[in-house]
């Protein structure tokens, strides 16, 4: 059997080092061994940095792209018990999902529903779970209270929106500003996925909302900018509040008044997702996470961000896209492996 697969024999420009080759599976699965059909894969800014080789995870070369994806099991090794031929998967530690057939360890797969869209699953590992591990481990939030997020139009972004809305908490979501219609659209998006308070950065350092009473101020903060905009978070943030940063698009430090640390007591954290399945995976709130989103996902109540599916083919343009948008281009990109 032969595959297609996005792969990389050094780290670099993406768009120099990648390239879509054919390949021969081996006619043999190993014993705890796998073979998943793909259906659909996301495009993610840790997937460039990992061919850049700028990322944390450094997969041994020649490797294959991809951290996400979603499949169906071919064959499986004699050994496997959990899985079977028919099953569909996404990977739970796996890589190397670019590929419209590959050879998985299958420890590192997670059995999921068939009735629950593609998108929405094929994701479920990085967005949807760092959203929900901020939601709950830094500041123990109670109904009504008030999140703030900047960037709350990336893929994260706009699962803290669904994730707090269904949790019962109210959200301040910052984002760029833009030219009209693109700005008045992404604010209804944002709206119908269940967001309270929609400002651009502009709107933020001018805005009564917490002045006036009519919101208490934020217990947490979420920072996906850095620079002058986790900046206005912070001082948006309550005495004692908590800003929690997993990203840095815009390239620049968080800097943080020295009146806000001292005087409100305010608490710098990150998070990392990969960081935190590494020290927790299988525990049980490991898999009570993953319970409760796959369930909300079947029930069509948390959905895949905007996104675009582009065939293997033109890998090339998710890749430059995903490079280059800086937050603008208003969709996620999937590529289509089937």
């Amino acid at each position: 059997m032969h595959c297609r697969k996005i792969v990389y024999e050094e780290y670099g420009d993406p768009m120099k080092v990648v390239s879509l080759i054919e390949q021969t599976l081996p006619d043999k699965l190993d014993d705890e061994q796998v073979l998943v059909k793909m259906i659909v894969a996301p495009v993610n800014p840790a997937d460039i940095n990992t061919i850049q080789g700028v990322y944390p995870v450094k997969p041994p070369l020649p490797a294959t792209g991809g951290y996400e994806g979603i499949g169906d099991i071919l064959a499986v090794g004699s050994c496997v018990k959990n899985l079977c031929p028919g099953d569909r998967v996404i990977p739970d530690g796996a890589m190397g999902t670019w590929c419209t057939t590959g050879v998985f360890d299958s420890k590192l797969l997670r059995k999921v529903s068939k009735d629950t869209n593609v998108y929405a699953l094929s994701g479920i590992s990085s967005n949807p779970c760092t959203a929900y591990r901020m939601l709950h481990d830094f500041v123990s939030l109670n109904k009504n209270d008030v999140v703030i997020q900047n960037g709350a139009n990336s893929a994260c972004g706009q699962n803290i929106i669904q994730l707090a809305n269904i949790f019962g908490y109210t959200t301040v979501n910052i984002i760029r500003n833009r030219p009209e219609p693109d700005l008045e659209n992404l604010k209804n998006h944002l709206k119908c996925l269940g967001a309270s308070y929609i400002l651009t950065e502009e709107e933020l350092r001018t805005t009564d909302l917490f002045r006036s009473g009519v919101l208490p101020k934020p217990r947490l903060g979420i920072n996906n900018i850095g620079g002058k905009s986790s900046t206005e978070v912070l001082r948006t943030l309550n005495n004692g509040g908590v800003m929690v940063t997993y990203g840095g698009m815009s390239r620049e430090p968080v800097i943080v008044p020295t009146a806000s640390f001292i005087f409100k007591d305010i608490q710098l954290r990150g998070f990392w997702m990969t960081r935190w399945r590494k020290e927790n995976v299988n525990t049980k709130q490991y898999n009570q996470m993953y319970d409760e989103l796959l369930q909300l996902m079947k029930d069509g109540k948390l959905v895949a961000p905007a996104y675009k599916t582009l065939p293997l083919n033109s890998f090339k343009e998710a890749l430059k896209n995903t490079i280059s948008s800086k937050g603008f281009i208003g969709h996620k990109y999937f590529l289509d492996l089937q």
